[in-house]
């Protein structure tokens, strides 16, 4: 698809991986609506970037429908959905909560789920559209004290081959990113950055793997890629 004039909802978009996107993908020429649920940080990133920003929760779905009355307002309709917005616990199995998995499982399943549910509408009835979500190599292999994010990441994945078998014929294109280990403000109460490391991926890497498959003509896409920092050791 041609990115110049494309019309692109970030969710998640006010920090670290969903910031870069929007910054990356606004260069290109798209028109972008991001989402997040500090209103202060959204309209402060969104005016930095000359994008579109709107306070809103994922995991609420009056948030959700309140999205994209919006993007629909700002944007005049809908070309990508980028699902990024997610967060994770990470306990040892006997210390998990009922309340770790409902608060996890909201954002990263039936958030992306119902953002995807109000896509797909607008999708269906237009012959196109693109789905990204983000998940994680986590979401590809369990590790110790995992069980609830990457239960959570393992169900994304479950859901993008679903959405892409049902979606297809619409000429929709349903893919997902893995993204491996990225310091940035993910599971950080205060939501503050961490400090890039040279070892490790930045959210640059993550956003221009995102551009290249987005520009991929539409008779093709990449139904799912996996970045990993070369030797994070």
């Amino acid at each position: 698809m041609k990115l110049e004039g494309a019309r692109i909802l970030i969710t998640g978009g006010s920090s670290g991986l969903g910031k870069e996107m929007a910054k990356v993908l606004k260069n290109a020429g798209a028109n972008i609506v991001i989402t997040g649920r500090d209103a202060d940080k959204v309209s402060r990133v969104a005016s930095e970037l000359n994008v579109f920003g709107l306070a809103a929760d994922a995991s609420l779905e009056a948030d959700v429908l309140k999205t994209y009355v919006f993007v629909k307002d700002k944007l005049g309709g809908l070309d990508v959905l980028i699902n990024n917005a997610g967060f994770g616990t990470f306990a040892l199995l006997e210390d998990i909560t009922a309340a770790d998995l409902e608060n996890v499982f909201k954002t990263n399943v039936f958030g992306a789920a119902l953002m995807a549910r109000e896509a797909a509408k607008i999708f269906k009835a237009q012959m196109s559209g693109n789905i990204i979500n983000i998940s994680s190599t986590a979401g590809r292999k369990g590790f110790a004290h995992g069980t609830v994010y990457a239960a959570s990441k393992f169900a994304l994945s479950g859901m993008t081959e679903c959405w892409r078998d049902e979606l297809r014929k619409f000429n929709v294109r349903v893919m997902q990113v893995n993204p491996s280990a990225v310091p940035t403000a993910f599971n950080v109460e205060d939501r503050t950055e961490k400090e890039l490391q040279d070892n490790k991926l930045t959210p640059t890497e993550i956003a221009h793997a995102i551009k290249s498959m987005l520009e991929m003509d539409n008779r093709g896409f990449i139904p799912e890629l996996s970045v990993w920092a070369t030797n994070p050791f």
